[in-house]
């Protein structure tokens, strides 16, 4: 089946048809990897459209590009502004935002200087890894990738070349038959998934690794950390080994694309009964309560279209 794109996109400060939305073949991003990003989703809500901690990500994307130093041709309220006009023109029937900035075509070598294109795209996500999986769960595995060693490249951005790592990852997992794949740090310590950070339940308190296992700070990480503190659970971020992931009571991947998805098994072991547990569940009730107005927005995260 082809997929279906969106008709409109935002490039460059106007919104133009999608198949417009054009990047030569020696931008130095394509070459290098030098692009920011952000994933941002938009959730129907009772009070309409809204997009969830807006603002946060878009700081994150300019956070991002200034470790890389790109520089960026539009301020923030700009391209808050494109995120809300690209849903808008698309009739607010797309739930992922993609703001993503890249060095485009100018000189070919590592330093040379380039000008940033700028473009905010959206469309139908849907559930990331599969219809059904937040009610059922992955079974996941741990990949033979480990993620990148303090000092080499910055986990704290999330940009484009990062991912050629956790494209690895996942590309294992699922050909090996797993859902989504877990990676291990330079340390031989837990990271995260491919894509999402990761949270082990333990004795009924949240665990979960430190930015210092070479991840991406997660907004939905963050966002859930301060949701089970508000409803009274334990949150703690501490190292831990591979074989906690065997003896976790609960397991549980997040992040914007995987929101809350649970772990019912890793390397072919069952995580507690096999299936997402109650403080999973709790804090998918949480989550997923922000939108249909069950958990009150204390902190101004859901913001309209």
């Amino acid at each position: 089946m082809a997929t279906e794109y969106p008709q409109k996109i935002w490039h460059n400060g106007k919104i133009k048809p999608w198949a417009e939305a054009t990047v030569h073949v020696m931008a130095h991003a394509l070459h290098y990897g030098s692009s920011v990003f952000e994933g941002i989703r938009c959730y129907q809500t009772a009070s309409g459209p809204a997009i969830f901690r807006l603002t946060d990500h878009n700081k994150r994307l300019f956070t991002s590009a200034k470790i890389h130093e790109i520089d960026m041709p539009f301020d923030l309220d700009a391209i808050n502004a494109a995120c809300r006009e690209v849903i808008t023109a698309n009739g607010n029937s797309t739930d992922y935002l993609r703001p993503v900035a890249f060095r485009g075509l100018g000189g070919f070598g590592l330093s040379a200087a380039t000008p940033t294109d700028v473009a905010v795209a959206t469309w139908k996500m849907g559930k990331y890894l599969g219809e059904g999986v937040l009610e059922n769960g992955i079974d996941a595995c741990v990949s033979s990738w480990q993620r990148f060693a303090p000092n080499t490249i910055p986990a704290g951005a999330k940009a484009g070349g990062n991912y050629l790592s956790g494209t690895l990852i996942a590309r294992e997992a699922r050909r090996l038959g797993f859902g989504e794949g877990i990676a291990l740090a330079s340390t031989g310590l837990l990271s995260e998934g491919a894509g999402e950070n990761l949270f082990l339940v333990i004795d009924g308190a949240l665990h979960t690794t430190p930015v210092s296992a070479a991840l991406l700070n997660g907004i939905t990480r963050h966002s859930l950390m301060t949701l089970a503190r508000e409803a009274g659970l334990t949150v703690v971020e501490r190292d831990m080994p591979r074989e906690y992931l065997y003896l976790a009571d609960e397991i549980f991947m997040c992040g914007t694309a995987a929101e809350i998805t649970p772990i019912r098994s890793v390397d072919a072991r069952q995580v507690g009964s096999g299936k997402a547990g109650p403080v999973t569940r709790r804090m998918q009730e949480l989550f997923f309560g922000l939108f249909d107005g069950s958990t009150p927005d204390q902190h101004g995260w859901l913001e309209p279209v």
